[in-house]
């Protein structure tokens, strides 16, 4: 709800307000954002500036004056006094770049302000905008400043538009979507960082006077820094504390700053990253930026997260997909590479389904001569040295194995050694003179030239209406160098033009084949944001399969996005990103905690992992709207080396317990679980696992009656279709008991085996279900 009490307004949502003071300068006055407020007296909560401070510059509109540089802004410029970071930065007409912009007027309406970017959309719920006119007089121009309220998740968006009423031409060089000015500092920034094979790491560094960066100069969200960002009271941790959490609906250069001033004023601003960015506006044209994501939290990160989730599985995921559950994915890259034929995918195939595989995904390599990645992307023609059927026949016959069908395209790349190349250099990205750089041995292909996004929606049509495809994997694997397109009129411009092509393909994909089910990837997490997730409803996550290293990257990613559009496959082990080899039981807990897949040839599995996944297949299947849909918990950890995630559905509740290394004689364990109703009975159950023998090597025999070689053929043979047992564990407790703790069995303490010994080991992990008693 937005409630016009002049000259406030307060915007509501279920738990949270947020509230302005349009002040007698006809500035826009932050006032508050935090837990609802039971009284009005917002006079309360306004800066008192009774004292001013020196080498303060006065700011006069219409006799009234004010230190601007000590007042809280939603938004600000250059020029007027405010020498804080400046969201906006504009070149006038004359040559200056001085801003002022004061209020005008208001508009209050019950809908969301039409965008042509990728926004958030109501899908069915009731929403509100607040549409705040500022204006600069002096330039004729014309800032938009729209709020939208989404009451039942809790989040509040922002972003604006800027029109150009000026006879002559302005050039913005930086427009951000959103700032807010607190009157508070102690808090710490939170990001979420890596690069290939390790994304979205949380990291935490404590605010002093500065400012801070959190960005993207890559052409894309980028793997490096995840544009959600979360500022958090010091103290803050999973279930306690205050924490504000920032987003940006975009997939392009972003950039997240807080800035801490000299009289402890916190700004926080998000937007398109100025980096290499000029956009010339015209008479009467406007430029919008990309929508903001705001929410706020005074229970710690966990009910954070969830406004987040519950705001992007209600409003940006795609309608169609919203609560559908993502099936289970078998996909070939891991198991083949580029070195396959239609036999060696429909044997692989044969075996997927009768583990109960749904969704056959074939990956790189289907097309022109591409038999490495050397050459090929851009053409589209199938290699039907590989295919005899074609994409057409091979999809028919997964299909009538009862499985879908799902294709891999780089539609955003083209290989110098392709036929496109050879047939039109000026479709990639490069500047005439420069000798262009490379990556993966490809360049991007140019989507500001109309001609080209014609070629790939044509292109990728050609396809999909030849073929009975259910599911597309849209990969980019390389960063942007020797920015230059001839399409527009100013290079600073590239970038965004870049990003606006980019959503014009989608859009037009999705408008035709809006069933499909589109699984969005960029050498793993480098375009993991919002924007893409208005068109896809899973993204891969990172090309790092290792579930130990996925614990820091999937936790990361929690933060921010819920566990539906975190796509997770189980491989192979000794991993190929680490050389680690892992329990396949927790290569699939990890894995389960998301959507989950498969990425490896199944004639390297022994019978009796053929067997433990079919049983992990089917448990996700019984509990997979738990998994994907249900409510995600992080607990606190001392050290990090045994994280645990819970998720809750209903009167479901799945926790994980992971450990990352054993340690000689170890403490004994409590499990402690959240969000149970202490009244209530439940039964908890651990799922059964076993060990590989071969994980005992020589020590084996000492168990044994009779002695063998542990590396030899007996042993191995064994090996194929024996493993240990491991303890399971199951008990009947008061909700009150469970969240206050049970103590749980002990793991192998280095002396004593027996089946009732936990044995977890470096790597181990098991999943416990808690279920409510039926009367």
């Amino acid at each position: 709800m937005i409630y016009d009490q002049k000259p406030y307004f307060k915007l509501e949502t279920k738990d949270l307000n947020y509230i302005i003071k349009v002040s007698k300068t006809a500035q826009l006055e932050h006032l508050y954002f935090g837990a609802k407020l039971i009284d009005e007296n917002y006079e309360a909560l306004e800066i008192k500036l009774n004292a001013g401070a020196g080498s303060s510059i006065e700011y006069e509109h219409e006799e009234n004056k004010v230190f601007l540089d000590l007042v809280p802004l939603e938004y600000s410029g250059i020029g007027k006094g405010d020498f804080r970071l400046t969201p906006l930065e504009v070149k006038m007409p004359d040559g200056t770049f001085v801003t002022d912009f004061t209020y005008d007027s208001h508009e209050i309406i019950n809908e969301i302000v039409p965008s042509t970017l990728p926004i958030s959309q109501p899908n069915g719920k009731p929403v509100q905008s607040l549409i705040i006119k500022m204006k600069d007089e002096h330039s004729s121009l014309e800032l938009k400043m729209i709020y939208t309220v989404f009451f039942d998740t809790n989040v509040i968006t922002r972003r604006v538009v800027l029109t150009n009423h000026h006879q002559k031409e302005i050039t913005i060089r930086k427009i951000m979507s959103m700032m807010i000015d607190l009157a508070e500092s102690d808090y710490d920034l939170i990001t979420f960082d890596g690069g290939w094979i390790k994304e979205a790491h949380k990291h935490i560094r404590p605010l002093t006077y500065g400012t801070y960066i959190n960005d993207s100069t890559t052409g894309a969200s980028s793997n490096r820094h995840n544009p959600g960002i979360i500022l958090a009271k010091k103290g803050t941790h999973e279930d306690y504390g205050v924490c504000i959490g920032v987003n940006l609906i975009y997939s392009g250069n972003h950039y997240e700053a807080v800035q801490i001033s000299n009289h402890g004023l916190m700004r926080i601003m998000n937007g398109i990253n100025p980096h290499c960015f000029e956009w010339p506006l015209k008479t009467d044209e406007s430029f919008e930026t990309p929508e903001a994501v705001l929410t706020y939290s005074d229970k710690g990160f966990n009910q954070l997260s969830h406004h987040f989730h519950e705001f992007i599985n209600t409003h940006i995921i795609p309608r169609q997909f919203q609560d559908l559950k993502r099936p289970v994915v078998l996909n070939s890259w891991e198991a083949f590479y580029f070195d396959f034929n239609e036999h060696k995918l429909l044997n692989l195939a044969r075996k997927a389904q009768a583990l109960g595989v749904e969704l056959f995904v074939l990956d790189d390599g289907w097309f022109g001569s591409r038999n490495d990645d050397h050459q090929g992307l851009g053409d589209y023609h199938v290699n039907t040295k590989k295919l005899p059927s074609g994409i057409k026949g091979l999809s028919e016959k997964i299909q009538r194995m009862g499985m879908k069908f799902g294709l891999w395209f780089e539609p955003e790349m083209i290989n110098p050694n392709s036929r496109l190349f050879e047939k039109h250099p000026e479709y990639a990205v490069q500047i005439e003179g420069r000798r262009p750089s490379l990556g993966r041995n490809q360049m991007v292909l140019d989507l500001c030239n109309p001609e080209v996004r014609t070629y790939i929606i044509d292109s990728l049509s050609s396809i999909i209406d030849n073929a009975q495809i259910d599911f597309i994997k849209w990969d980019m694997n390389r960063h942007m160098t020797d920015m230059y397109s001839p399409f527009i009129p100013n290079q600073g411009m590239f970038f965004h033009s870049y990003i606006l092509g980019l959503y014009e393909i989608l859009r037009t994909i999705q408008n035709k084949y809006p069933n499909i089910l589109l699984e969005s990837c960029s050498s793993g997490g480098n375009r993991f944001d919002l924007g893409m997730m208005t068109f896809s409803p899973q993204i891969w996550a990172s090309d790092d399969t290792d579930p130990i290293e996925r614990l820091k990257i999937q936790e990361g990613l929690s933060y921010l996005y819920p566990q539906s559009v975190i796509s997770c496959h189980v491989s192979l082990s000794p991993h190929a990103q680490t050389i680690r080899k892992t329990p396949l039981s927790t290569r699939f807990n990890v894995a389960s905690f998301g959507v989950l897949g498969y990425e490896l040839d199944l004639k390297y599995i022994t019978p009796i992992e053929r067997k433990e996944i079919k049983k992990q297949i089917e448990l996700y299947k019984k509990y997979r709207e738990v998994f994907q849909f249900g409510r995600m918990y992080r607990f606190n950890s001392l050290n990090g080396e045994q994280p645990k995630w819970q998720i809750s559905k209903d009167d479901t509740h799945i926790l994980g317990n992971f450990q990352k290394l054993a340690t000689a004689s170890p403490n004994f364990e409590t499990l402690h679980f959240k969000n149970l109703n202490g009244e209530e009975l439940y039964n908890v159950h651990s799922v059964n696992q076993t060990m590989p023998i071969s994980q005992f090597g020589h020590l084996i025999s000492h168990a044994l009656p009779i002695k063998i070689h542990p590396d030899g053929f007996l042993m191995r043979l064994i090996s194929k279709y024996k493993q240990l047992d491991n303890a399971t564990e199951s008990y009947q407790a008061s909700g009150q008991m469970l969240m206050n703790g049970i103590k749980i069995k002990q793991q192998f303490m280095g002396t004593y085996y027996n089946d009732q010994t936990r044995l977890l080991g470096d790597f181990g992990s098991q999943i416990y279900f808690v279920e409510k008693q039926k009367n």
